[in-house]
């Protein structure tokens, strides 16, 4: 059971990502310009976010296995559309019904280890759960860049046979049960929160940071921006009010978790900057998209290495100084990136020392926090939120990226001023990490009522 719910998680959390080796061929296969481009990207993440509570809501009160079904029909459809796609919108609106379908995975996954896996070992396969997040971030692009060797079609093609497998498998192993008494869905919460990450990305992702403040004045712009103002705080006066809130404000009363939250976006922004790695080996040293897939093996394979120090390391020197190294030496690998003379040695380096810093960021240290600040009754709401946050996160990358990229000479000098602002993100998100305890406590009291 717990393989089914692994994979089908698995399979969601890498189509985030795979598209990066295929951006190259998609934007010469439609004539797509650098400041939309990442729409590929990010209209994703955003689908995730609104299919995410719709479909939790709906395992709720239709059963865990039927949902888990209905995500992968929606998935896989949308996985057929987005290959089949004859137009740019057409893809996105492909990619949009793929993620709306892969939002309902993980919730109904960690429904069902929250409803037949013990207590003691609860939050440690929610830990794990939620790590194959991570890790699929970076897999993704070394997967996309074997099967764009036959045609970037195939990157969503193959989704179609892998649901229809794991449909099969769900269909046996996956229980029925639905809650005794479903809450009430927050379906004035999910529309605000996808209203204002809406706002966001197409506010960003419209700035020419050539001009800032004259574009800042355009129509296409400040709309956004008022519009992220108004929707912000009417967010959390009704997130404060809702039974089971989306983003979860009780969660936030903790300065811990606010830090955990704050990190988080930083590193969601970090995974958004490395999808675009393979098409600035193509722009630098003109390579085919298939073969630039090839330039992140240093960087995932630092990251698989070093992962598992970083999990070692939490129960000797704690968090707080594993996630500070992490954040420390990816800012460093960022910056190196952004500064130094692109050639192979400098790019494997910066890559290398980014999938360091990843490691430590990655996975267990920030769910570690998470889990025991959330304490026993709220580690699925803690994760949630963590996951919510790195979705942001992704989000705000993906749209400074085509903002900066868009508003550039060129694309590759418009890649490396971004990966500089997202160096930024990462050194302020350190600077809030010193707030964090040298040690979790392993007992702590529960968090107060909002």
């Amino acid at each position: 059971m717990l393989a089914v719910l692994f994979v089908g998680v698995l399979l969601a959390a890498l189509d985030i990502a795979i598209v990066g080796p295929a951006l190259p061929a998609i934007r010469d296969a439609f004539s797509v310009g650098p400041r939309w481009l990442p729409a590929v990207f990010s209209a994703y993440v955003l689908f995730y976010l609104i299919g995410t509570p719709l479909l939790a809501n709906r395992s709720d009160r239709r059963g865990r296995r039927r949902v888990f079904a209905e995500s992968l029909v929606i998935f896989a459809g949308g996985s057929l559309l987005a290959a089949a796609a004859w137009s740019f919108p057409v893809l996105l609106l492909g990619r949009a019904v793929q993620a709306f379908g892969a939002g309902g995975l993980l919730p109904v996954a960690a429904a069902v280890i929250a409803e037949t896996v013990p207590l003691e070992r609860r939050g440690r396969t929610l830990g794990l759960i939620g790590a194959v997040f991570g890790v699929a971030f970076l897999l993704g692009p070394l997967l996309g860049g074997l099967l764009l060797r036959s045609s970037w079609r195939w990157l969503f093609l193959v989704n179609v046979p892998a649901s229809a497998v794991l449909l099969i498998a769900a269909a046996r192993l996956l229980p029925q049960a639905t809650r005794d008494e479903a809450r009430r869905f927050d379906a004035l919460g999910s529309v605000l929160l996808a209203v204002v990450l809406a706002a966001l990305v197409a506010g960003l992702g419209q700035i020419d940071t050539s001009a800032p403040a004259q574009s800042l004045r355009s129509l296409t712009v400040w709309p956004c921006f008022a519009l992220l103002a108004i929707g912000l705080p009417l967010l959390w006066f009704v997130e404060k009010r809702a039974a089971d809130p989306v983003v979860p404000p009780m969660l936030l009363q903790s300065p811990q978790l606010r830090v955990v939250a704050a990190i988080a976006v930083a590193v969601g922004a970090v995974e958004a900057g490395m999808v675009f790695l393979p098409d600035m080996a193509v722009l630098s040293f003109g390579i085919d998209a298939a073969n630039a897939s090839l330039t992140m093996l240093p960087l995932v394979a630092t990251l698989v290495v070093a992962a598992p120090l970083a999990g070692l390391l939490l129960d000797y020197i704690g968090p707080r100084t594993v996630i500070q190294l992490g954040l420390a030496i990816t800012v460093l690998g960022l910056t190196l990136f952004g500064l130094l003379p692109l050639d192979w040695r400098s790019f494997y380096l910066s890559g290398v020392l980014v999938g360091c810093g990843m490691s430590g960021l990655l996975g267990a240290p920030l769910r570690y926090v998470a889990l025991q600040e959330a304490g026993a009754e709220r580690r699925g709401a803690g994760q949630a939120l963590l996951t919510l946050c790195v979705s942001v996160g992704q989000l705000f990358g993906a749209a400074l990226i085509g903002g900066v990229v868009g508003s550039a000479s060129a694309a590759l000098p418009g890649y490396r001023q971004s990966l500089l602002a997202v160096a930024a993100a990462c050194a302020l998100a350190l600077v809030l990490s010193v707030a964090l305890r040298g040690r979790v406590m392993s007992h702590r009291e529960p968090l107060g009522e909002a």
